[in-house]
């Protein structure tokens, strides 16, 4: 089963795809809200989707309202604490290096947005709920 975990913002949204608990994501990925249906079009093209995971969150409504005008069910997740969490994931597989290594993990930002590890953890949630 492939979920689509979805990551809701104002501007963009955090998208990704999982099959299982522990197995390294089909695809991870950011769009403009004005692209994402095009952008889900071309993914759900390419990977077959059982359910889109969105999260509870700012703009929720709208993209689930957006996975279901694809042809996906949606189930809302609870997404408390999932942008901390992001960011520990991001740099879990991604190390800072140089100086940057130095200074706590706590007190570093990442070097781009990490919406689609939200989604990531999203789609874990998901699954680990069903």
């Amino acid at each position: 089963m492939a979920v689509l975990g979805l990551d809701p913002g104002t501007r963009k949204c955090g998208y990704a795809v999982l099959t299982e608990l522990g197995a390294a994501p089909l695809t991870l990925g950011i769009a403009p809200i004005d692209g994402l249906r095009e952008r889900l079009r071309e993914l759900l093209a390419s990977i077959p989707v059982t359910v889109a995971a969105v999260g509870q969150g700012t703009n929720a409504a709208a993209i689930a309202d957006v996975a279901r005008e694809l042809g996906l069910p949606v189930q809302l997740v609870d997404e408390r604490e999932t942008t901390l969490l992001a960011r520990a994931r991001f740099f879990r597989d991604h190390p800072p290096r140089g100086w940057r290594r130095l200074i706590p993990l706590g007190m570093l930002l990442p070097d781009r947005p990490i919406d689609d590890y939200a989604a990531l953890l999203i789609a874990e949630r998901y699954l680990k709920a069903s």
